[in-house]
Formats: C-alpha cells, structure tokens, sequence
C-alpha cells in the first residue's frame, strides 16, 4: 500500500471491545465479513488463522483481514487483555480496502496507543451526541500509529524534549530566516552539539528539516489556488524564486506552476 493510499482510508467501525478475557473465552471459527483487528496489551492466546496457529502476546497486533478464517482460545494460566476493533475500511471512492499490516505483529505495549484506546473506550461507553463519529476519528490515529511503527519501523516520534522544542518553533516560525545557532541558542546547546544532536533524533539536518516543513506548506497553498508562486514562495521562507522553484521539484518531481495549473489538488507526496 502507498503512502496516498493510507492516506485515503476511510473506517467503519462495526464492534469494538476492551476484552479481558475468560478462561473459557474463544471465538469459533468464522469467516471475517469485516477486518478484525486486536491489540493484545497483556497475556496470551491461541489464534489460528487461515490454518495457521499463531500464539499472541502482550505487544502483539493481530490484524485478521475480511474474508480470512478465524478462531482463537484463550490460555487459562496467562489470560489476554486486549484491545478489539471489528471495522470495514474504504478507500475514498467506497472501495473496500485491506490494511497494509502483517497477520501478527509485535510492536510492543506502547502507553501512547493504550491512551489512543482508553479515549476510544470512553467515547464508546458514554455515548454522547456525535459519538460514532469521535469513535471513527480515534481508530484512525490509532492505525496512523500503526502504520508508523510497522510500514515505517525508522520512524521515530519521541523526541528529547529540547529538539521537540526546536521542531514546534519551526512549525510556527517556518516562514522566518531560522538558523542553526538560534535554535541551538533557545535550547541552551552549542551550534555544533545541536547539529549532531538534531540529526540524531530526526535523522535529518535542521536545514532538511526546515526545507521539508516549508516545502509542504508550499504545496498546500499552490493546491489552493489561491496564490501565485512568487507569493508562496516569500510566505513559506523563501528569499529565492528559482531555488524555491528547484528545490520544490527535486521534492515533489514537479514545478510549482504545474501544480498551480492542476485543477485540483495534485495529491503529490515525498
């Protein structure tokens, strides 16, 4: 699955539980008429999928898609405490899709997505006005999540607290002739020590970095429409039409005014 395919799902929910299980708990066997997707933050159970056994634990996502068969029983003596979402999954134009995840995949047991659930669970439970709809919008962080940890396993959102710090002043300071020296001022390192540091954590330069928040910016002002490229280029930080214009197409692999002529949005992406 591509990045903009991802990027065009659509959710459904039909069940979701916080499942602590029984010793006695199972699911017979059933053929999928939805996806199955279950987050095992504690003990252990015995799935067998399509013929194949898998033995789940704390850390796992198990990722059944529709049309698959399913079955599972409980372990007695290490009883599984799990998070399960029974959802269909769209594409923008109605097209049901399959999620890009692997049958079991351990990613660990990780607080920001139980706080993802324990939100879901609450929302689920109390059922105010609107509440399918916050449901909905809470299962796709949480396969956001997902889909950073096991498509894009490098990638890392947990930064030290002085880069996290750098990276919301660029967010809304994008525009501004930013350096080095004063960002490695306003988190109190030297110039050099925040480079290395920087490119550490994110695993680009802070020059990368910058580049690729205004590139982005960029893009969403000439899909608007509403902007010459002159004027996008100055708003995002860019003192250079032709550099800007360069770079953007060694980005994008297209120059700003072909996206200007597109007549809708051009859904280019890195």
């Amino acid at each position: 699955m591509t990045e903009q395919e991802f990027n065009s799902i659509v959710v459904d929910i039909d069940y979701y539980n916080h499942r602590i299980c029984t010793p006695s708990w199972i699911i017979e066997e059933r053929v999928n008429r939805f996806v199955d997707l279950t987050y095992v933050v504690a003990g252990k159970a015995e799935y067998t999928i399509d013929g194949v056994c898998h033995t789940v634990r704390a850390g796992d996502l198990i990722c059944v898609q529709k049309g698959c068969r399913e079955s599972a029983v409980a372990v007695p003596d290490d009883l599984m405490d799990c998070y399960s979402i029974n959802a269909y999954i769209y594409d923008l134009a109605g097209r049901e899709m399959k999620l890009p995840f692997r049958t079991v995949s351990h990613i660990g047991v990780r607080q920001d997505i139980i706080a993802l659930y324990q939100e879901l669970n609450a929302a689920w439970l109390v059922r105010d006005p609107g509440y399918m709809a916050k449901a909905r919008a809470i299962f796709m962080l949480i396969l956001q999540r997902y889909y950073q940890l096991i498509c894009h396993s490098g990638y890392q959102r947990s930064y030290d607290k002085r880069i996290k710090k750098v990276l919301q002043h660029v967010i809304d300071h994008y525009f501004e002739p930013l350096t080095v020296a004063e960002m490695a001022q306003m988190v109190n390192l030297s110039p050099l020590y925040f480079g290395n540091f920087f490119k550490q954590e994110t695993g680009q330069t802070f020059r990368q970095y910058l580049t690729l928040i205004r590139l982005n910016q960029a893009e969403s002002m000439l899909n608007s429409g509403m902007y010459k490229v002159k004027e996008v280029a100055v708003e995002c930080g860019f003192s250079d039409i032709y550099y800007f214009s360069k770079v953007f197409k060694e980005h994008f692999g297209v120059n700003p005014s072909e996206v200007l002529k597109s007549p809708k949005p051009h859904g280019i992406s890195s």
